[in-house]
């Protein structure tokens, strides 16, 4: 992976992390309450909002509908 696409990448699962984070905060669910939610621990949404660890498309799909959002608005505003 080129180090140009593999700092975009890094962006985008930064981005998408942060809403993570930011669209649970809004609706008070805790990191523990989302995981058992998904099936994964508190540790690994830690990690998936911070962008430590990338969130593949069918857990972001699980999230989405516990944070009950569109998948795109995690993206919003992501020009890569």
């Amino acid at each position: 992976m080129a180090a140009a696409s593999k700092r975009a990448a890094q962006q985008t699962d930064r981005q998408v992390g942060s809403r993570i984070r930011m669209r649970r905060r809004v609706l008070h669910i805790t990191q523990e309450r989302l995981g058992h939610a998904i099936g994964v621990t508190f540790q690994q949404i830690q990690k998936y909002e911070t962008g430590t660890s990338r969130v593949s498309a069918g857990r972001l799909w699980k999230i989405a509908d516990v944070l009950q959002c569109d998948i795109a608005w995690f993206f919003d505003g992501n020009a890569e």
